[in-house]
């Protein structure tokens, strides 16, 4: 089985973990968002200390690679690359939005063929990253940037699906809507879909380019001079 070390700054909170197969041997995280930077290097240490393992023994290295926090996304993939380059193992990217939309079938268990599930993500201000997927968690509405407002996820309600939202984002759409059709599911807890990706990453080897590879922002990002 795949021995992957997982690299997750993303949100508010970031973790650090290593798994083998689909099996979490070990996490840690840290929920102060300025601290990230801070937090990798001594919770990669700790993670492999506590598994009894040097980092040589890492078959490949996963991290969210966006949509996400601008400022999280760059610490992570650096971190990542600079792993994968020292020590010549593979990088996997994980979208964060499909690792939601896992979390959310996974959390949600509905058994209804005609659902869909569309995790958000807080864009600041009354904007979402989101996605829509189906039952068979196949992408049907590309991931994008959204105004959470009253013709957010229309045609959906005007065909009455079933939906499962959940992420740090919706909430903006909970407050203008009472669609009866939705289910909310919050706290998602992504670190089981999170590895179950990677995993199958691996096994496939669906590899990216240590060399080229950049963060998923999804909207362009504007730096304060």
């Amino acid at each position: 089985m795949a021995l992957i070390l997982h690299i997750n700054t993303a949100f508010d909170t970031a973790s650090v973990m290593l798994s083998s197969g689909t099996d979490i041997l070990y996490e840690l995280q840290n929920a102060s968002p300025k601290g990230h930077a801070s937090f990798l290097e001594p919770a990669i240490k700790s993670v492999l200390e506590e598994a009894g393992m040097p980092l040589s023994d890492v078959d490949a290295v996963s991290v969210l690679n966006g949509p996400g926090s601008y400022t999280g996304l760059r610490v992570g993939l650096s971190s990542a690359k600079a792993l994968c380059y020292a020590l010549q193992k593979p990088l996997i990217l994980l979208n964060t939005l499909d690792v939601m939309g896992l979390a959310l079938k996974l959390q949600a268990t509905v058994a209804d063929e005609n659902i869909l599930y569309c995790p958000m993500i807080d864009a600041r201000r009354q904007e979402v990253f989101t996605a829509l997927y189906n039952s068979a968690l196949t992408l049907v509405k590309p991931y994008s940037s959204e105004i959470a407002g009253e013709n957010f996820l229309g045609e959906e309600i005007k065909k009455e699906r079933s939906l499962v939202l959940g992420g740090n984002g919706s909430h903006k759409f909970e407050k203008i809507t009472d669609y009866r059709k939705i289910i909310y599911v919050n706290p998602l807890i992504i670190s089981k879909p999170l590895i179950i990706l990677a995993n199958n990453a691996c096994i496939n080897q669906v590899f990216s380019s240590v060399a080229y590879s950049e963060p998923f922002y999804l909207k362009p990002v504007y730096f304060k001079k």
